[in-house]
């Protein structure tokens, strides 16, 4: 199934070498508010849609709460890097059940404002994918943080103490040296407060490299989405 979207925001850059221009294509993630109401279902892959209620069991729960990175923007539902986490674990016999939250175009104050919601079902394992588009829209580094902070506490103190991993991101270059900094600090300073793990560049091997991004030089396509998994596994299977 395919999943339709509004446009993407192009963003024109001048070209440079390096990692830092890499980083600014990935930002540029800045889908319309439509896709909250173009979430599909997710049977095919075996992912399990935040529309379908999880059901309570000896199956323990993976949700991955993010932007279209988690959504899988413009790809069929199995080609999504929570659906291919889903493969790998079904290949190892493994009872954990992978559900998507991702949601395109959203910012650390829509995920604190959706949190309750989504936390309503059972989850055992939380991933954390958020923070690319405050980046690309300049916001606050501080309000990042603290919209963060409290989807993690949120998380706490309403399923425990379970396992969350946090996918680090990474400020694009245009913002300024201090912005960058500040951002980019982030990811690691909760990971280390909140003794939770941490992919330190989810899209690390991906960004900005023609042969892994779909046309719009920004989102993974289906082989880019496998590198993710790779690098979203290397952390996750320690929760395992």
């Amino acid at each position: 199934m395919i999943q339709r979207t509004g446009p993407v925001c192009h963003h024109f850059l001048r070209t440079g070498g390096g990692l830092l221009l890499a980083l600014a294509l990935v930002f540029s993630a800045c889908q319309g508010k439509q896709e909250r109401d173009k979430q599909v279902a997710r049977e095919d892959s075996g992912a399990q849609s935040i529309d379908e209620p999880a059901q309570a069991g000896d199956v323990k729960y993976i949700l991955f709460y993010g932007n279209s990175l988690t959504a899988g923007y413009l790809l069929e539902e199995a080609q999504s890097f929570p659906s291919l986490i889903q493969q790998r674990i079904d290949s190892l016999g493994l009872d954990y059940r992978v559900i998507n939250a991702g949601l395109s175009g959203e910012t650390t104050a829509g995920g604190v404002g959706r949190i309750d919601w989504v936390l309503q079902q059972p989850v055992d394992i939380f991933v954390l994918e958020l923070g690319a588009n405050d980046a690309l829209r300049g916001l606050d580094v501080n309000e990042t943080e603290a919209n963060l902070r409290k989807i993690i506490e949120t998380v706490r103190d309403t399923k425990g103490d379970i396992p969350v991993i946090i996918a680090g991101m990474l400020a694009p270059p245009n913002m300024g040296a201090e912005y960058t900094r500040r951002f980019n600090g982030i990811f690691p300073r909760l990971a280390e407060e909140y003794d939770a793990g941490l992919i330190p560049f989810l899209l690390e091997g991906v960004a900005a490299d023609p042969q892994l991004n779909l046309p719009d030089g920004i989102h993974p396509n289906a082989e880019g989405q496998k590198i993710v998994m790779e690098n979203v596994w290397q952390i996750l299977k320690n929760d395992l």
